[in-house]
């Protein structure tokens, strides 16, 4: 451990009670983010929470290690993306549909129907898009916009340049957009 990083607790309990409480405050403080990747990735909630589920025990287990680990939340977000793109591929293979968007149906109850439909239809056109994106440009695009991180730990997480990083990013933005405009209008 870095003496001078401050950002690590010291805790006299000894480095593996402060490994285990640094990941699971981490898990919490970003839990909601994880799951709305996930969400998007996988298509519904149960099947989300399972894949966080998933990731925080794939983060577990290999917990010794996270002293070496540089960005803690770039870590865990990428573990995280590779669970639910496994959990993704499983469910293809399964030949397995998703539900609806659960939110949109807990949203239905406070909401007028036709706004509750509207949103809901939106929320799967844009599900479907992400969809659509190459796992790689899938992957920055999640990352920077659920996982709030920069270009730079992004580029560390998956180690890619910079520049490519960049570029998967706007290719995503622009099949986004050539998706979903025609759609919303």
């Amino acid at each position: 451990m870095n003496p001078t990083d401050t950002t690590r607790p010291t805790d006299s309990r000894g480095p593996q009670q402060s490994r285990d409480e640094r990941l699971e405050e981490a898990f919490l403080r970003w839990q909601h983010e994880l799951l709305g990747m996930l969400f998007f990735l996988v298509g519904h909630r149960e099947d989300a929470r399972d894949a966080l589920q998933e990731a925080f025990f794939k983060c577990w287990r290999r917990r010794d290690g996270l002293d070496e680990v540089q960005n803690l939340r770039a870590w865990i977000f990428q573990v995280t993306l590779n669970v639910g793109r496994d959990m993704r591929a499983t469910a293809w293979r399964r030949r397995r549909r998703p539900l609806e968007d659960e939110d949109a149906m807990t949203v239905a109850s406070q909401i007028q129907p036709d706004d509750a439909a509207s949103r809901a239809e939106q929320v799967a056109l844009v599900r479907r898009a992400l969809v659509d994106l190459r796992p790689e440009e899938q992957a920055v695009f999640l990352l920077r916009q659920n996982g709030q991180m920069t270009y730079e730990e992004i580029a560390a997480a998956i180690r890619i340049p910079l520049g490519t990083v960049k570029t998967r990013m706007r290719m995503a933005i622009g099949k986004l957009k050539a998706a979903l405009e025609p759609r919303l209008e």
